[in-house]
């Protein structure tokens, strides 16, 4: 059994940090004011809130497996207060530090109405923070953190933020879709007026 949960929550680990990649890139395509990823806004949005949804359910896995595990050696204490574990306790501690952060995304996500917009924003700025965090847990914690394979996936989730931050940076990115200017009501002119009457 001890062996299918490590297993287990090294596989759910991979599997967030693959979705919360695509939630990152998704989230930065859903400012944009152009058709992200040729699908229009509202399937975006869709797929972003989707996708971290299920990230956050991989992450449980994760972290619950691990718990379970007695070769993990985690303590409650270890799952929500940072770098105190006893295995390679400042990369667990960010591991930590990431569990927390989307803690507080998926709270303030459910009390989004009650926070309101700006607050609500302020704290969602943090799924940016928490991807770093967990590719850099990711690499140095597991036991694979050294195998081609865990450096490609993560090269790959790499590449896939990197592309959408860039985008973002850019001014091909619109945040508000352009508008064609007002045109103004031309004065009808003397002689049409005169027409008229």
């Amino acid at each position: 059994m001890t062996d299918a949960l490590w297993y287990f929550g090294r596989g759910t680990g991979l599997v967030s940090l693959v979705l919360l990649s695509v939630v990152v890139a998704l989230g930065v395509g859903a400012r944009s004011g152009r058709t992200a990823f040729g699908l229009p806004r509202f399937a975006v949005n869709l797929l972003h809130r989707n996708a971290a949804l299920l990230a956050v359910v991989f992450l449980a896995g994760h972290v619950l497996s691990l718990y379970f595990d007695p070769y993990a050696q985690l303590r409650f204490f270890d799952l929500f207060v940072p770098f105190g574990g006893a295995y390679r306790p400042f990369w667990l501690g960010l591991g930590t530090v990431g569990l927390d952060l989307i803690v507080a995304l998926v709270v303030t996500s459910l009390l989004r109405r009650r926070l309101g917009a700006r607050a609500w924003r302020a704290v969602h700025w943090l799924a940016y923070l928490c991807w770093p965090v967990a590719v850099l847990h990711g690499l140095q914690t597991g036991s694979d953190g050294g195998t081609w394979w865990l450096r490609t996936v993560t090269a790959a989730c790499a590449a896939l933020v990197i592309a959408a931050v860039v985008w973002r940076l850019t001014p091909a990115f619109a945040r508000f879709p352009g508008r064609a200017p007002r045109r103004q009501p031309r004065s009808a002119s003397r002689r049409e007026l005169q027409e008229i009457r």
